[in-house]
């Protein structure tokens, strides 16, 4: 076996998340418990307001703060990918993961990085839309029939017939009638808020920059796939530099899924609300088996299937 952790993003979180793994792992308590936010984290995962855990300032703490959680417990259960990566946000908690970032570091630094993001657009009307079922090359060229109504741009491409445009809510919308008359399937408009990975964060980018000269980035322990690459860093590569881009410009998971399953990853563990991952795996590299974690009941049954191939 040749596993992979895979962090989820931004999106996935819900009212409720992390209650149970509260009440049965220590380790997972002992995360959040510790998390230096200036908000009542686990009331508002545990018992919300919806708004305000849906809230990107609000989100990206909670979201890396129980991903950290399960992953102390998963590394107490003696379990630790040979690989890591994350969707957007998620990429922090697989630092983390890695060693690069302490779970308090972690934490702290996308409460910072949230905030980066919703000051980059504050009353700028902007949004996010999955595009189904309409290639690469089509879909860049209705973003770029629809610029001149705004910035819009293919940021996330997440598995073989999902891509995610974002940006000026004007430009968003009419690149989505452009890409459904070039043959999309649908277009799902996204609840978020902001234009994520888009030129319109490049305020958020240059407080990054700045915000990570006082971090201490440690040496990776486990190798990391990177968003804005769709692979390990290269030689020349920073992680610093590398996060910095990561907020402003596109995500290739398809392209990561693809690489992880060239390195022999042939197993994946999701963490973090939902399972959306694990589909966009399926989608992209239906031999690798999926774990998705996000209660103590599956977080229990995949520690005990894990141990088990382990023994194989």
């Amino acid at each position: 076996m040749k596993l992979a952790f895979l962090y989820a993003g931004q999106g996935s979180q819900h009212v409720g998340m992390g209650r149970d793994l509260y009440e049965n792992y220590p380790a997972f308590r002992a995360v959040l418990d510790a998390a230096p936010v200036d908000f009542d984290l686990k009331q508002l995962c545990f018992e919300g307001p919806e708004e305000q855990l849906n809230d990107t300032r609000y989100t990206q703490p909670c979201m890396v703060a129980f991903a950290a959680g399960v992953t102390a417990v998963l590394k107490e259960e003696g379990i630790t990918p040979a690989y890591t990566a994350g969707l957007s946000l998620g990429e922090y908690s697989a630092l983390h993961c890695a060693g690069v970032l302490d779970a308090p570091t972690a934490i702290s630094l996308v409460a910072f990085r949230g905030k980066a993001m919703a000051e980059a657009v504050v009353g700028r009307p902007c949004g996010m839309a999955a595009v189904l079922q309409l290639d690469r090359d089509a879909l860049k060229k209705a973003c770029e029939e629809a610029s001149g109504l705004g910035v819009v741009e293919c940021t996330n491409f997440n598995c073989p017939g999902q891509i995610v445009i974002s940006g000026d809510a004007a430009a968003v919308d009419k690149a989505g009638e452009l890409a459904k008359a070039a043959g999309a399937k649908r277009v799902l408009p996204l609840k978020v808020s902001g234009p994520f990975h888009t030129s319109l964060m490049a305020p958020a980018g240059d407080a990054l920059r700045e915000k990570f000269k006082s971090v201490d980035f440690h040496d990776m322990e486990i190798p990391v796939l990177f968003n804005c690459l769709g692979r390990e860093m290269g030689e020349g590569d920073t992680i610093p530099a590398l996060l910095e881009r990561q907020v402003q410009s596109s995500v290739y998971l398809e392209d990561t899924i693809r690489r992880l399953a060239d390195l022999g990853v042939d197993t994946v563990v999701e963490i973090g609300p939902g399972k959306a991952l694990s589909g966009f795996v399926r989608k992209t590299a239906k031999q690798i088996k999926c774990y998705p974690v996000e209660t103590a009941q599956e977080l229990q049954a995949a520690v005990a299937a894990l141990k088990g191939e382990s023994d194989t």
